[in-house]
Formats: C-alpha cells, structure tokens, sequence
C-alpha cells in the first residue's frame, strides 16, 4: 500500500519519469555496449581518423580512429560506475556517522559535527594533487572512487543526524530500549528504516554530483587516465575539435548532461513522493 502511494505521488512528476526512462536506456546502453556496437573503444583506425558520422560508425570518429559511438558506451560504464560507487562509499559513511552522532548525543555527536566542519573546510583539491602525484600524475578508477565518497559524505551525516535527533524520543524507540534492545540494534534495525526517505533522496542527488565532478576532473586534466573512456575524457579529447567535428565533444557532453539533470529529477520527485506529510 505505501509502495504503491509512493509510486503514485513519484509519477505526477512527468520531468522524474522522463528523466527515469532516459537513466534506464543511458545505462541499458553501456551494459549492453558489446551488443549494440562491434567495435573495441580502444581500437586504433588512424586511416579512418575524424570520420564524420556514417551508418559505420554513427556518431564518426576521433583523432585515433576510434569509434565514437563504443567509446560514449563503454565510457557510459565507467561513469555511471564511478557516480554510483562513490555515492555507495559516502553514503556509507555519512549514514554511519550521523545516525551516531544524532543518537548518542554529547561527545560523539560534537566529535562527528567537528569532523564534518574539518572536511568541509579542508582544501580538498590539495588532497587530489598529492594522491595524482602519488599515483604519477593520474588517478585510478578506485583512488576517483575513494576521494568523491571521501569528501561527499558531510551533508547526508548532518540529514541523518537531525532525524535521529528527532527520531531517538519517539514510542517505538522508547520500547526497543525498554525490550533490551542495543544501541547498535536500535540505531540501524528500529531508527534507520524511519529517516530512509531523506537518505534516499541525498543519495540520489549524490550521484549526479559525483558523476558531475569526475567528468570536470577528467576535463580539466586531474582525472581517470586518457586511455579510459569516460565521458569526461572524451569531452577533453575531443576539445581540439570543437569547429571540425562537433560531434565529438556534443554526444558525451549531452549524454552527462541528459544523465546528471534525470538524476537530480528523479531526486527532486523521491522527496516528494517519500514526504510521509504529503497528501
């Protein structure tokens, strides 16, 4: 019955439900990417460098002769990849943390809020360098992964945390401990089922925000190697040929754009939809 008054409220969001059906066929198309293209990303063509879009290759080619079209798929994986993983890792943390700090009070909640204050005002870009020096000069897939959770988990703590706070004093919460319920039993079995509605939707946005910052780190030269087709990479590869081949930087600038916009759609609908005060 709650599924389906969630379902109802989720699809007055025409906008939510576009943007839900564009998210299944991005990531249809990069999981079925051997399916709808029979050609390697990697492949090198230089005889066949900056086609314009043929039915071969429908979206052309880039300066290698590598096709665009298998490239914006098999890019598709890595980046929804690193969006959901890192949502996943900061997700993780964040909901941790602040379901201790709004239950426990006191120490550990003043200890959790003096940390998120610490990475919120931590320069995080110098983190980046000296992880990219370590790594000699690019990041892999798991080190982008780590740095996004890392330093995306601050704003969920502090929705977790208010719930609980205003969670911890309710009946139900009340008889757990009574029954001899654990803090650990109460904080995740009796109380975070209550305040999933926020997580939810944070977590939605979350990914959007993480597949937006790996593309403008792969842009701006800090991100994933150029040999990795990402979405990002191929908007850099392909700035040389902005005026040339359009194409090139279009197709995956609008495949993040189309992505990151449904994501933050379907976002915005959850929170209405999950609104237990919503009619």
């Amino acid at each position: 019955m709650m599924a389906a008054r969630v379902w109802g409220r989720f699809r007055r969001h025409r906008a939510a439900v576009a943007g839900a059906v564009a998210l299944a066929l991005v990531m249809g198309g990069a999981a079925l990417a051997p399916l709808l293209t029979p050609y390697n990303p990697a492949a090198l063509d230089p005889d066949h460098a900056l086609e314009a879009p043929t039915p071969r290759h429908p979206l052309g080619t880039d300066d290698l002769g590598r096709d665009e079209l298998a490239r914006l798929l098999y890019g598709g994986r890595v980046s929804l990849l690193v969006g959901m993983t890192a949502m996943l890792v900061g997700s993780a943390i964040g909901v941790t943390l602040g379901s201790l700090a709004g239950y426990l009070g006191g120490r550990v909640d003043a200890a959790v809020m003096r940390l998120v204050d610490l990475v919120l005002s931590f320069p995080a870009i110098f983190l980046l360098l000296i992880l990219l020096n370590w790594t000699a000069g690019r990041a892999p897939v798991a080190l982008m992964v780590g740095y996004l959770g890392l330093f995306g988990w601050t704003g969920l703590a502090r929705i977790v945390r208010a719930e609980y706070l205003s969670l911890r004093e309710r009946e139900f919460v009340e008889a757990a401990r009574a029954g001899g319920a654990g803090v650990r039993r109460v904080v995740f079995r009796h109380i975070l089922p209550n305040a999933m509605a926020p997580i939810l939707v944070q977590a939605a946005f979350a990914v959007g925000g993480a597949m937006l910052a790996e593309a403008a780190l792969d842009f701006l030269g800090f991100g994933l190697p150029p040999e990795i087709p990402t979405w990002g990479n191929l908007m850099t590869q392909a700035e040389s040929y902005l005026t040339s081949n359009p194409v090139l930087v279009i197709a995956p600038g609008a495949v993040v754009t189309l992505s990151v916009v449904a994501v933050f759609f379907i976002g915005d609908a959850l929170r209405d939809a999950l609104d237990v005060r919503a009619r």
